[in-house]
């Protein structure tokens, strides 16, 4: 082929994998990227609500961190975004695109409320051990029927998981019509509201935690196990070979249908343990609100990560406070709730182009 016949072929703009980017260059690419999304952030807000952007970024510092309440709430929400990115992990390292986290979640806050309404004779810790058991268990039987239909049927696992989302949100909305308070009011309130049962202890004798208990403490536990499990098990170097090539794995005697059935019951126990947390430990009720979008939102923490669990406990407060910095500008600035969506949105859409740019380079044509 001639050289003036390849040029003629070569796309004018392409992608390619940037090898051997040092640590500090990638953290002056995310620090850039950073600064860049709050001066175009800025510009947005001058031009669609006139105000000063520093008063906006003030409103939204303050929102998180103006108060021990509001750094506990913080804490609170995002632990539990941060245990549903922990259990995306393994699937995702072995690139099983598990988008079920939602669903997952559900059912296994669907265990914990129906404990908490039948289960009220027994001890107070023994009904939590048999909440947090029930709650994984339904978790990971919800994880597991994914993983069987990919291992045996090679099957489109992230359509799969998407649906049973659905499936998961229809179910919740059975549950709460069975257990309403009163006919039509489509909820079913604080569940033992007078004795409490069922309910997670305060980790502290204070008045900012009494609301999630010992989420915190059970969350950074799993972080870390998991992290230990990814990077130093067997399974977890199982789990790599099977992400970077499946017929490596098999060539190496990895039995690939046993690690995609594993790997997703632990996957989706993990996710039903955060539908534990967030009834027993948060709000004390069930509803198709109870994940609120989250199971989405910790596709975004684990990918940023690159599935290091600890990296995903920054991720999951910076969402968090982007999130609770958007309510209070639009209450506080007089802001349109829109504006501050897309404010939030170009933020995260920066902060996902530095990530993009640490791992590869936009190549020009000619330009070496």
């Amino acid at each position: 082929m001639s050289v003036s016949h390849k040029k003629h072929t070569e796309p004018l703009l392409r992608v390619v994998k940037f090898e051997g980017m040092s640590r500090s260059r990638r953290w002056l690419v995310r620090i850039i990227a950073v600064l860049t999304s709050l001066i175009v952030s800025g510009v947005i807000i001058v031009l669609l609500a006139g105000i000063n952007p520093l008063k906006v970024y003030e409103t939204m510092f303050r929102a998180s961190f103006g108060s021990a309440r509001l750094v506990w709430n913080l804490l609170r929400d995002s632990s539990t975004l941060l245990l549903l990115g922990v259990g995306l992990a393994p699937a995702f390292a072995m690139r099983f695109w598990n988008i079920g986290a939602e669903g997952q979640m559900l059912v296994g806050g669907i265990a914990t409320a129906f404990c908490m309404k039948y289960f009220t004779g027994m001890p107070t810790m023994l009904l939590i051990l048999v909440m947090i058991t029930v709650s994984v268990i339904a978790g990971a039987l919800w994880g597991l029927l994914p993983g069987v239909f990919k291992a045996f049927w090679n099957t489109n696992e992230t359509l799969f998981t998407l649906m049973m989302n659905y499936i998961a949100i229809q179910l919740t909305s059975f549950m709460v019509s069975q257990w309403e308070i009163g006919a039509g009011n489509n909820t079913v309130g604080i569940i033992n509201s007078k004795g409490h049962e069922g309910w997670l202890p305060g980790l502290f004798t204070s008045q900012y935690n009494k609301d999630f208990g010992i989420n915190v403490l059970i969350v950074l536990t799993v972080t870390v196990l998991m992290f230990v499990y990814l990077k130093y098990s067997k399974h977890g170097y199982e789990i790599s070979v099977v992400g970077d090539s499946v017929n490596t794995a098999r060539y190496a005697g990895i039995n690939v249908k046993k690690v995609y059935i594993r790997t997703m019951l632990l996957s989706g126990a993990v996710c039903g343990l955060a539908g534990f947390l967030a009834v027993s430990g948060v709000s004390h009720s069930i509803s198709t609100s109870t994940a609120g979008g989250r199971g989405f939102t910790a596709i975004i923490v684990a990918w940023l990560a690159k599935f290091n669990t600890f990296s995903m406990i920054a991720i999951a407060v910076l969402l968090c406070f982007l999130d609770q910095g958007a309510l209070e500008i639009a209450s506080s600035c007089n802001v349109n709730t829109y504006v501050s969506k897309i404010i939030t949105g170009v933020i995260l859409f920066f902060l996902l182009a530095g990530e993009f740019f640490t791992s590869y380079r936009i190549k020009i044509r000619g330009h070496h």
